[in-house]
């Protein structure tokens, strides 16, 4: 819609075929409203103002977004440029407590200043956009306000172009990516390159106009093909394609030095359909239409981003020797996609509305996790963030304005320690928002802090320990008392430690307790001088709960040496709050102590198997079937045949439902068309995950095709359950493990 002449019924009139459901007399309300405020402002461009709302109106609505955000995004710069002619309490009045928290949080984030600082400082300020926002429909229409501003950016100057641009790249399109708005971010990151860098932009252009003229037929062919196959099978699908964004080919060509022809996923082919089970039996299908690229593969259906994105990934080579990838999505799987979040946002006026929002927001407590298979397209460059989006972490300015991000919980003991160390050191009180306060006071996000020092302060308190939340703060009081107050440490840890020996019963003298001590310190961490042992269990640098068990048999071996017969076997203890449970807490180690613990990859063992463990050199214990073809020759190898231990499986490994292992599936098949669609669908009918798969044809057969495919499986049982089933499929010759 062209909006350089504003007309309102046409705004009306788009706004009702989008959503008929809108309460379009309070939306034209909001628009009379904002035409009025806004009356003789003017955009940089010579328009009138109200184009600017109504414009960012209609990429809202395009997200589907309610009437009340509509309202907002006509309404969002009127306190902000017009505070004299309106206040947010006149916009309640006339529209709703709604829309006047939607407009107030707007006018907040204006508040928010950007700097071109450090990294750091630059993911502190996206982190705040989030955490002051009490309503993500906040950041949705800042984000499509971003958007409008930046495709009518080239009518400001040459400096506020780029510190406009600079701001986008760093802030509003990494915020689009990690609320799962793709088609947002893209283009924000489009136009933001186009001002930063104009000359690589153009450089990137032409290398795309170019190979996309010498192939302008290959993507057609492509999809040509794959339509002719889904349509002979019957399949409900939509198809289209697409080349690389200028973006993404530009960060992977400057950034990841990469050569243009080294780019696989430069062309792309989406197919969607009906559900997740037609997913896999497309998957099968174009595999076999054309031959799959090693290590291209990604099932993000059984395994879903943190941002809900889900699709299935394949690379292909075409019939013209031309790579491409090939997405496989059901059409409200790409509807996320594009919108994110966005596209599942839904308000209601009904009682239960507390109850719909908490369940939309329930993956959001994962959204900023740091992404393991992040796709290449993804703000990967940026350092890896674990924090709650509203729970776990909050955001406090110093008096210089710096933002300072903490757990949840903090208090001005871990804000001085995590501005420096000496500040924590030497801090005697502090101000919140210029208000003297104790310095146990909880932070809360937004807050000004002012620490106060004192040269003649006489350094931390013990206590401060248990108050402050952030290991940050508490290893270094530690470290404190460990170089300032090495005598009173040693005191400390005797008494404790003679604590402890007293409940034994047994009198010792205290060149008895010192002998004691000192072997378990040669032992447990090398200490050469018992005083050093000491002085760590004196600062907390030593738990000595950790260390209680060795204290308790040496004590036992010199004082009751008719005890000392017993052998000393470590377990490794699964902890049963987990649901998930780590590799060294899957096994039972005999005769090892606190060693990592991986599983061979030539037999990948499962729960249930008889399996041994072999010590390597400097990679812990490796875990194998005791029939793995690499144990029976080692186990004839003398000079390594001390190195193979006893291994079983804990309790927790057999009865977990969590826990998943990988494992093989070789299978046998007669080579007919719709073998792998088959074969992959009935996996994700058992919901499997997939995490490759590859095929080939028997060596002397031309009827006969083995396929190989890594799966996710808790045990043997479940295994043979997936085992049996998949024998079951005709044309099945065997399957093997």
């Amino acid at each position: 819609m062209d909006i350089t002449n504003v007309n309102m019924q046409d705004f009306l009139a788009e706004l009702t075929q989008k959503n008929p459901n809108y309460d379009i007399e309070k939306i034209k309300s909001a628009y009379i409203y904002a035409e009025k405020i806004h009356q003789g402002q003017f955009r940089k461009s010579g328009e009138a103002y109200i184009s600017h709302p109504v414009s960012v109106a209609l990429i809202v609505a395009s997200l589907e977004l309610d009437g009340d955000s509509i309202c907002a995004a006509l309404l969002h710069d009127t306190i902000e440029d017009q505070p004299d002619k309106t206040s947010l309490e006149e916009i309640k009045q006339k529209f709703g407590q709604g829309v006047a928290d939607l407009v107030d949080g707007l006018t907040k984030l204006v508040s928010i200043p950007f700097e071109d600082k450090e990294e750091e400082h630059i993911e502190n300020l996206r982190k705040m956009f989030l955490a002051m926002s009490k309503d993500l429909r906040v950041i949705f229409i800042k984000l499509c306000d971003r958007l409008h501003n930046m495709r009518t950016l080239a009518s400001h100057t040459e400096s506020k172009q780029r510190l406009i641009a600079l701001e986008t790249m760093h802030v509003y399109a990494p915020l689009a990516h990690r609320l799962g708005m793709q088609k947002i971010k893209q283009e924000l990151e489009k136009l933001a390159l186009l001002y930063l860098d104009p000359v690589g932009y153009d450089e990137v252009k032409s290398c795309i106009e170019e190979k996309y003229g010498e192939n302008r037929d290959f993507l057609e062919r492509a999809q040509n093909s794959i339509r002719e196959k889904l349509t002979e099978q019957k399949i409900h699908f939509g198809i289209e394609g697409r080349v690389k964004s200028i973006y993404s080919m530009y960060k992977k060509m400057f950034t990841k030095n990469k050569n243009f022809n080294e780019i696989y996923d430069f062309y792309a082919v989406r197919v969607l359909v009906d559900d997740e089970l037609t997913c896999y039996t497309v998957l099968g299908i174009i595999h076999e239409l054309f031959s799959s690229v090693p290590g291209r593969f990604k099932d993000y259906i059984s395994m879903p981003k943190a941002n809900m994105y889900k699709s299935i990934h394949t690379t292909v080579m075409g019939h013209d020797g031309i790579p491409f990838e090939v997405q496989i999505r059901t059409w409200e799987m790409h509807k996320t996609a594009e919108f994110g979040i966005a596209a599942h946002w839904q308000y209601k006026s009904s009682a239960n509305a507390d109850e719909s929002l908490a369940k939309k927001l329930e993956w959001i407590h994962t959204l900023l996790e740091n992404e393991k298979d992040a796709a290449e397209d993804s703000d990967d460059y940026l350092r890896p963030l674990k924090i709650d989006l509203f729970e776990d972490e909050i955001f406090v300015f110093t008096p210089k304005g710096d933002v300072i991000a903490l757990p949840s919980g903090s208090n001005p003991i871990d804000f001085a320690y995590a501005i420096h160390t000496a500040v924590g050191n030497k801090m005697v009180g502090a101000k919140i928002n210029g208000v003297i306060a104790t310095i146990d006071t909880e932070l809360q996000t937004g807050q000004i802090v002012d620490i106060l020092t004192s040269n003649s302060s006489k350094g931390p308190n013990r206590d401060w320990i248990k108050l402050v939340k952030t290991s940050e703060a508490r290893n270094k009081i530690k470290q404190w008392f460990k170089r300032e107050k090495r005598e009173e440490n040693i005191e400390n840890a005797k008494k404790e430690i003679d604590k402890l020996f007293h409940r034994f019963g047994i009198p010792y003298t205290e060149e008895q307790r010192d002998e004691i001590v000192l072997a378990v310190a040669k032992r447990t961490a090398s200490y050469t001088e018992v005083d050093d042992f000491y002085n760590a269990i004196g600062y907390g640098g030593l738990s000595l709960s950790k260390v209680e068990n060795k204290l308790k048999t040496e004590f036992e071996k010199l004082l009751r040496p008719e005890d000392t017969t017993k052998k000393d076997v470590k377990i490794v203890t699964p902890d049963k709050k987990k649901s998930s449970l780590t590799n060294a807490q899957s096994v039972i180690v005999e005769s090892v102590d606190n060693c990592h613990v991986k599983f061979a990859k030539c037999c990948n063992p499962l729960p249930g198997d008889h399996i041994i463990g072999f010590i390597t050199r400097g990679f812990g214990i490796s875990i194998h079937k005791y029939d793995c073809k690499n144990v029976l020759q080692g186990l004839k190898n003398e000079d390594n045949k001390d190195r193979w231990v006893s291994a079983s499986w804990s309790q927790n490994a057999r009865d977990s439902v969590e826990s998943n292992f990988d494992a093989l599936l070789n299978i046998l098949v007669r080579d007919e068309i719709g073998m792998l669609a088959e074969i992959t669908a009935a996996l994700a009918e058992m919901h499997v995950g997939i995490l490759s798969i590859a095929s080939h044809s028997v060596s002397g057969s031309n009827e006969s095709m083995l396929i190989t495919i890594k799966i996710r499986t808790k045990n043997t049982d479940h295994y043979n359950s997936i085992l049996s089933r998949i024998k079951k499929i005709r044309n099945v010759i065997d399957v093997t493990r």
